[in-house]
């Protein structure tokens, strides 16, 4: 072999394979074959190694936790997953601070997430999409290095942790829609009243509480901006995590009610209720954080009351804007609270037999009666703000409020008989 030509392969860092004349090349290619078929079997058994041990994992109940220890086992990766809430889901190794995790939730609710991250005090992260149940990145697989410091194995170990924490994920979601599903049925349970009290205990004890006990009730709403905003149960479940109390959350459209033993006294409840506030607060500057308290029931038995008082008072906070973030009934009771201890078929035949009339009279002659109604209720009787608020005259008002009148048999010059029409209009609205 010339000197020059080892030189040039030596510096240009290529391979050179010396040979006797007499080996044929056939016998070259042949052991070439045979030590890449080596490299690549060896590289299928350590993938089907790693991806047996991710699904062991799961299968045996390890969850997000085991899928990430099998990362930090086998790569030495530090991950971390976390939600679009900013929610820290699991982690080996690593943990991120609200702000940190803040951020990787802006990156996950981006129309296009992108495969890095920026953390504040840790630069470049490399984010990996974990798909929830439709499709969509409810998740992120953190792993605190950038992506091009990331080699093709461990790239491709990321990847496939993030299929297997797919699963987990969608497996938890469609847990969490059962759950809200059959709590969501306990309030149906507890604000009927009789007539299904006999169903609640055993509601209770699924959810693992004892319904002998003595039961206290939450009820909180979150505002943004001076705007309701849907409620976040998982912020609400962790504070109940962190503080040892086994509770059940129904996640509501403007509320979420919170269910749970209780063995204390109300100031002890209400500064439990000061303490969510200021928690999920804390986590979630953009939010106010509203709770309405109800007295604690002795059993399961003698929930709806304080149901009833638990979610009026944070309507009245929501309604309020500002202000007391917690209260409870006695702070701010209501009208609505009396409509709330009856069922809903009492609320709507007593809305149907006050309104009753004037709607078919709208039925009839397209009168716009209750709308007018409505209006003069909502304006505090004040005839030319309703009048202005109609497009109408003035006059006008008054024949369709004489009208009214004739049809419902009701005065509406008495202040007795306004109260009953403005209860009716707001039991139609809760029934």
């Amino acid at each position: 072999m010339p000197p020059a030509v080892e030189l040039a392969c030596l510096e240009a860092g290529l391979p050179l394979l010396s040979l006797p004349i007499e080996v044929p090349f056939t016998a070259v290619t042949e052991a070439a074959a045979r030590i890449q078929s080596g490299h690549r079997q060896k590289g299928l058994h350590d993938t089907i190694r790693r991806g047996n041990a991710l699904a062991m994992s799961l299968t045996r109940g390890g969850g997000a936790d085991g899928v990430l220890r099998v990362l930090r086992r086998d790569h030495s990766l530090p991950p971390v997953v976390a939600d679009r809430s900013g929610r820290q889901l699991a982690t080996a190794g690593a943990e991120l601070s609200s702000e940190q995790l803040s951020a990787v939730g802006d990156a996950l609710c981006a129309p296009r997430p992108q495969p890095q991250v920026d953390l504040p005090g840790i630069g470049p992260s490399s984010l990996f999409p974990v798909k929830g149940a439709i499709g969509e990145a409810d998740a992120g697989l953190v792993c605190l290095r950038p992506l091009d410091q990331l080699d093709g194995t461990q790239r491709g170990a990321l990847d496939r942790a993030a299929l297997f924490l797919s699963l987990e994920l969608a497996k938890q979601q469609a847990v969490h829609a059962i759950e809200t599903r059959f709590s969501g049925e306990l309030l149906e349970m507890i604000l009927s009243g009789s007539a299904r009290s006999h169903e609640i205990p055993d509601r209770l004890r699924a959810f693992g509480i004892d319904p002998q006990r003595r039961l206290a009730i939450l009820t909180i709403a979150f505002m943004a901006a001076g705007e309701a905003v849907a409620p976040g149960p998982e912020l609400v479940e962790d504070f109940f995590v962190s503080t040892g109390i086994r509770a059940l959350l129904a996640p509501g459209s403007r509320d979420i009610v919170a269910v749970f033993g209780w063995d204390d006294d109300q100031p002890a409840l209400r500064q439990l209720a000061s303490s969510l506030s200021h928690d999920v607060a804390r986590r979630r500057e953009d939010l106010r954080v509203l709770v309405g308290v109800g007295d604690p029931a002795e059993d399961a038995t003698k929930l709806k009351e304080p149901l009833a008082r638990s979610r009026e008072t944070c309507a009245v906070l929501r309604r309020r804007g500002a202000g007391p973030t917690v209260a409870s009934f006695a702070e701010v009771g209501t009208h609505s609270m009396l409509l709330a201890l009856h069922d809903r078929e009492t609320l709507r035949r007593f809305a149907d037999d006050v309104l009753g009339p004037i709607r078919e009279q709208d039925r009839q002659a397209g009168a716009e009666l209750e709308r007018t109604l409505r209006a003069f209720l909502a304006n505090d009787g004040q005839w030319s703000v309703t009048a202005e608020e109609l497009f109408i005259h003035v006059n006008t008002l008054r024949n369709r409020l004489q009208r009214i009148s004739e049809i419902s048999g009701r005065d509406l010059g008495r202040l007795d008989e306004r109260v009953n029409l403005f209860l009716a209009i707001e039991a139609d609205g809760m029934s």
